[in-house]
């Protein structure tokens, strides 16, 4: 029998659906005792937990063959992928948000935004040919316009909650994002008829 393939996941909430979806496959597996690798039941999937901002860069340096997240992690990282697989769940939208009081240029000369996402928010907006100064933030960055730090902010946003709580809106929305089986392609091409049945059993 072939070695198993290789998966990164994220932890947090995104791993949650994906173990879901997974078992729901027949690919079962289960993290015991706080470690960071298991096997699925059937020995197909030799699966590693990561933090999901550096989930791109274990699958680019090939420690891992595969991986599952969402489309903003992978454009941040810069990396180039094959991607496989899109799923259903896990999606989101990313958008421009500033307080509800706060008044919007027109025609903005420059735009100052407070973002953990600095790659998509800089390439973005010169896409448009808007300047902008960007603010990095790791931590809530709905702080940002609240306390003055910079007008806009721009971040993932679900169900808007959070924003509305802390006297935000969404003024428009830039990209939605989903959530995507990839692969590193050197992976691929060694591996492709092993990934391709895992794809098919991922599909159904």
């Amino acid at each position: 029998m072939s070695e198993p393939l290789t998966l990164v996941l994220p932890k947090g909430r995104l791993f949650d659906q994906v173990q879901e979806y997974f078992g729901a496959r027949g690919l079962r597996f289960d993290f015991a005792d706080r470690k960071l690798t298991a096997l699925d039941e059937t020995g197909t999937l030799k699966i590693i937990l990561v933090k999901n901002a550096d989930l791109p860069t274990y699958v680019h340096h090939g420690i891992a063959g595969l991986g599952v997240c969402g489309d903003d992690v992978v454009y941040e990282s810069g990396h180039e992928f094959t991607h496989l697989l899109p799923f259903a769940f896990g999606g989101t939208k990313m958008a421009l948000a500033a307080r509800k009081d706060h008044v919007r240029q027109e025609a903005p000369g420059h735009l100052t935004i407070a973002t953990k996402f600095t790659k998509f928010t800089r390439d973005y907006f010169h896409g448009l040919g808007i300047p902008v100064k960007i603010i990095r933030l790791d931590g809530s960055v709905e702080l940002a316009p609240v306390l003055g730090l910079a007008p806009y902010i721009v971040d993932l946003v679900e169900t808007g909650s959070t924003l509305q709580a802390n006297g935000l809106e969404v003024l428009e929305t830039l990209k939605t994002i989903g959530v995507n089986l990839f692969a590193n392609t050197s992976y691929f091409k060694l591996r492709y008829q092993e990934i391709g049945r895992l794809v098919d059993t991922l599909r159904n």
